[in-house]
């Protein structure tokens, strides 16, 4: 893994050096686009205060808002989660624990079958590496860095690539100069984009760094159902766990934090979830999105699900849990591309963003804005164009290990050696370390990825293009499959031999004359990858100048009534608890544990269906109580683990997912059908009295083991 990452670095390299160069706060009609179709992923740097209490007739001031946003936490890079007792106890989900729970597996245990609870505190398990993130100071430093980009003589006068490395620059200057301030020493400094570049603000956080392993459910529990119930309703998964963060070798102190409400939520209940969405595209043009839906998503789901195929093939005699979380991760990710694809072909959807678009170029209008900014709708679709124009070749021909294997990607970096030693002799040491033959681990994983990828560009680039044509042609003149090329090109190339790869480096012309099969296909291939991403290079950082154009005009016709696209940084969305209909029925706003056994039953405790030994035989008591419930919150990837809070700031759940009417979600935001699924609190107290025993815990978290019986659900 570490050669794999170390060989995408270089490469990377290599290609930069040949490249180098006010709103209503009522709910929009469903059947017209508006501005808060872009969502409700609220900022702290400016509380929707305004917003919940002509919502909700609920006034959330100063401390209520300091309060959530210091009880919340960033769980490392890539999830979310929650300050629940006074002792550094945090709640996260089981599927943002499952690597750390992994990492603290010992000799002769196998944590995903059984599952952990730290009974005492010396029992709790620290996890190298891991660390929690929480929220302290936030600065606007909007103005420093777009005169930064601006510059003396305007940003109208400056190169696109001028204004990006001048925001580089400025974000480096700030983050040096509040290092030595008062209050931001020793901070985690961090600079936060909003609205494409329309704001800017500087995060500082307090990162703690001994966290600890306290409960974590089996893999059968917390990922109950597999990728067949992923995105969808009803469920029933306790995707949760727990960690707990130390001081100085003590648990932490804090007066911060989430208290649990057992008790749960109420039908037409607002509810508040904090946490930190990863990445949405809500301010996309229709002409970005019309890109997205006819060559790159669909282009990314069959990346996605021909490298899945391969693993899950590798993974039948490897039976690795690397390999299996990898997996999981392509399945899950499959699933949503497939959500967006769908969203993006919704005919309806379409027309609301353009619904919007014609909304905010008239508002724009009458705020008598310039008119080269009025004119970036039209920049960004003709910019949009070009890329169509080049996107095959720099989608299909671009070189790594997990697009083409370790051998094809290597035949790229050696192709281009002896115009590297021409162009920069300075680099001539750095260029022959280059030259190490790569290790492959498995040669059927390797085919795989070959066959994948020579399917993928006979597809998109048709079989009379020259790298198709000298891929597929066989020596008696026929076109072979993508399979067979495969086996023939990994049998025929000596690229895999030491001794042949040191004699190219001995002669710096060989590489473009010899005539291993892959070193033909790569001097085919990537100098168009070249050309294509030098054109493709200099196109994006034409539009994300103008995407930032886009968005300082919709701040300066929405303010911040409007919020920004998620950008894994600290948000809080409001919702309420609310049913939905689907599949020709009516969802219930809560499942219970008895919904977890008919399943279970229904599937005759087969995989992914299956429950380990102890929970065979429930007491009656638990299949009443709820387990996992919906909202109305809008929340993406990155929320995982977000804590799903009342207006008393008490936990009553914890989101773990969406729906599958959820998926569009990273374009468009359509409260309609798009749910947010959580686990209960209830169901999360049930599980540890009535399975694990967990009366450490329960006590902590409720107060006492004696009020830990939560209500059973209404019928």
């Amino acid at each position: 893994m570490y050669y794999k990452k170390i060989r995408s670095a270089v490469l990377a390299s290599i290609c930069l050096a040949i490249l180098a160069g006010s709103v209503s706060a009522q709910p929009a009609d469903t059947t017209k686009g508006g501005p808060l179709d872009l969502g409700k992923m609220w900022t702290f740097d400016n509380p929707p205060s305004a917003f919940f209490q002509k919502t909700y007739k609920f006034t959330a001031d100063e401390k209520w808002f300091d309060e959530a946003r210091l009880a919340s936490l960033r769980f490392a890079d890539y999830c979310s989660a929650s300050f629940v007792s006074a002792n550094g106890l945090v709640m996260t989900n089981h599927h943002c624990a499952r690597e750390s729970g992994t990492g603290v597996t010992r000799q002769g245990e196998d944590l995903n079958a059984t599952g952990f609870f730290a009974k005492t505190p010396a029992e709790e398990r620290k996890v190298d590496g891991l660390f929690v993130d929480q929220l302290v100071k936030i600065e606007d430093i909007t103005k420093q860095i777009q005169d930064a980009m601006s510059g003396a003589d305007g940003a109208a006068t400056r190169s696109e690539q001028a204004q990006l490395q001048a925001r580089e620059q400025a974000f480096e200057t700030v983050k040096q100069e509040y290092s030595t301030k008062e209050g931001w020493k020793g901070l985690e400094l961090q600079t936060i984009t909003f609205y494409n570049g329309g704001r800017y603000a500087l995060y500082g956080f307090k990162r703690y760094t001994d966290v600890r392993l306290v409960f974590m459910p089996e893999l059968q529990l917390g990922f109950f159902g597999g990728d067949y119930d992923n995105f969808t309703y009803p469920r029933y998964a306790l995707d949760c766990s727990f960690f707990r963060v130390y001081d100085n070798g003590k648990p932490l102190k804090t007066s911060h934090f989430f208290k649990f409400n057992i008790n749960g939520v109420r039908d037409g209940e607002p509810i508040f979830v904090i946490g930190n969405p990863g990445h949405t595209e809500r301010l996309k043009t229709v002409a970005e999105l019309e890109f997205d839906r006819d060559l790159q998503t669909p282009a990314t789901i069959q990346l996605l699900r021909n490298r899945s195929a391969a693993l899950q093939t590798y993974n039948e005699t490897a039976k690795s849990d690397s390999v299996l979380n990898e997996i999981f991760s392509y399945e899950n990710s499959l699933k949503a591309y497939g959500g967006q694809l769908e969203g993006l072909r919704d005919a309806s959807l379409l027309a609301r963003k353009a619904a919007f678009e014609d909304q905010f170029k008239a508002a724009a209008r009458v705020k008598n804005l310039p008119a080269d900014q009025l004119n970036t709708w039209d920049d960004i679709a003709a910019n949009t164009a070009q890329l169509r124009a080049i996107f095959r070749d720099a989608n299909y021909l671009a070189p790594s290990e997990r697009t083409m294997g370790e051998l094809l990607t290597f035949a790229n970096v050696v192709s281009q050696y002896s115009e590297l030693l021409a162009s920069r002799p300075q680099d001539a040491e750095r260029a022959r370390s280059l030259l190490e033959t790569p290790v492959v681990k498995n040669r059927a994983l390797e085919e795989a990825y070959l066959e994948a990828h020579l399917s993928e560009a006979q597809t998109a680039l048709g079989n009379d293009d020259p790298y198709v044509k000298a891929a597929l042609t066989g020596a008696d003149g026929k076109l072979r499959s993508p399979k067979e090329t495969a086996a023939y090109l990994l049998k025929n190339t000596k690229l895999n031999d030491p001794a042949f790869v040191s004699d190219l480096a001995t002669r710096p012309n060989a590489a473009a004359s010899s005539k291993d099969p892959m070193l033909v296909l790569a001097r085919i291939g990537f100098p168009r990858y070249v050309a294509a991403g030098r054109q493709a290079r200099q196109i994006t950082q034409k539009q994300e100048v103008l995407r930032g154009q886009l968005g300082r005009m919709l701040y300066t016709v929405y303010g911040t009534a409007v919020p920004p696209d998620a950008t894994f940084s600290l948000r809080i969305n409001d919702g309420v608890v609310q049913s939905y209909n689907y599949n020709g029925t009516k969802a219930p706003i809560l499942t219970t544990f008895a919904g977890l056994y008919d399943r279970n039953y229904s599937f005759a405790d087969k995989a992914p269906w299956n429950l380990p030994a102890r929970w065979k035989n429930p007491p009656m008591e638990l299949l009443k109580q709820p387990m996992c419930f919906i909202s109305t919150n809008d929340i993406i990837g990155g929320n995982s683990g977000s804590p799903m809070i009342n207006k008393n700031l008490e936990a009553v759940g914890l989101a773990f997912d969406g729906n599958m009417e959820s998926l569009p979600g990273e374009f468009i935001f359509v409260p309609d059908a798009n749910r947010t699924i959580s686990v209960h609190t209830g169901g999360i107290i049930a599980a540890m009295r009535y399975i694990y025993k967990a009366d450490r815990l329960i006590t902590e978290l409720t107060g006492s083991p004696a009020v830990v019986k939560p209500k059973p659900a209404k019928k």
